[in-house]
């Protein structure tokens, strides 16, 4: 069988982006070249680790860094600022509600007012620019959204640093926005989840493999004004993905992995949950849902 060579497409999600890992760490099982990557958000930091793995020591390397940066976000609780410890409180979407209101209510310079980035500390102890910028590294994009004009700004090796996947990562309702230059950045995942052009560059792949940790649809309507919210963003997410894709000539086969039952049946709140266990259970429902490769 021909090694083929594909790109990796990975979405933000908060912790849904162990569901993610899960996925590529079952894709590396199979016979693949992995030539480009690019993501957002979460799906930024674990193509940033992939990449930097790959160039180091292939994809045993790779597995091994994607693993680490995972149980470094559970044992740190850095996907959200004010969690330590209370992942079984936070577990009840009642109480969760209450909390995310009071987001709404409230800037981020008032809840935060030191803008505190618990994630700060756990990229700095992973990210390795030399490694990004190794020859044998794949191509890498980022993704972040330019609060001003709502455009996104790509980012390639040379450029991505702590503060680019920072940005990428900047939840508005919890973070002030991140500020590189004279530009301030939000969550890519608002204008692009993920960016699908750059991997298309300098040469197109024999496929694009996109992975979804959000669900694209739900069976029940949102009635509470957190689901409401939460299915706005979903919405807005979906939308920015699916104008990408309507753009891809006809001749790239893309391929997309997700589990629409698996992630439509978590909690609003497991997007910031990330206890080893709960990681671990996204993780396995992300192998599963990475069928064996095609003969």
């Amino acid at each position: 069988m021909t090694t083929r060579r594909i790109a990796l497409a990975l979405q933000g999600g908060g912790a849904h982006g162990a569901f993610t890992w899960g996925v590529v760490d079952r894709l590396l099982e199979e016979d693949v070249e992995i030539v480009s990557v690019s993501g957002v958000s979460s799906g930024a930091i674990l193509g940033t680790v992939l990449v930097q793995g790959l160039a180091e020591g292939g994809v045993p390397a790779a597995r091994k860094a994607m693993r680490q940066l995972w149980m470094k976000v559970a044992h740190a609780q850095a996907l959200h600022p004010w969690l330590w410890g209370w992942d079984f409180l936070w577990g009840s979407d009642i109480l969760w509600q209450g909390f995310e209101a009071t987001m709404r209510l409230f800037s981020p310079s008032l809840l935060n007012p030191s803008g505190h980035a618990p994630l700060r500390k756990l990229l700095e102890s992973v990210v390795r620019r030399e490694l990004l910028n190794d020859w044998n590294a794949p191509q890498l994009t980022v993704s972040a959204t330019d609060v001003q004009t709502g455009e996104a700004v790509l980012f390639d090796n040379v450029a991505i640093d702590v503060d680019i996947l920072l940005a990428s990562a900047c939840l508005p309702f919890v973070f002030p926005p991140v500020e590189i230059g004279d530009r301030a950045f939000w969550d890519g995942a608002y204008s692009r989840n993920p960016p699908l052009q750059p991997l298309l560059w300098p040469l197109p792949p024999d496929e694009i493999v996109l992975v979804r940790a959000l669900p694209m649809r739900r069976g029940d309507v949102p009635r509470s004004a957190t689901e409401i919210f939460n299915r706005l963003n979903e919405l807005a997410c979906a939308s920015a993905l699916e104008a990408e894709v309507a753009l891809l000539p006809k001749s790239i086969r893309l391929v997309t992995y997700a589990d629409e039952e698996e992630l439509a049946a978590q909690p609003i709140s497991s997007k910031v949950l990330v206890g080893e266990a709960r990681l671990t259970a996204l993780f396995e429902a992300g192998r599963r849902a990475a069928p064996h490769v095609r003969a």
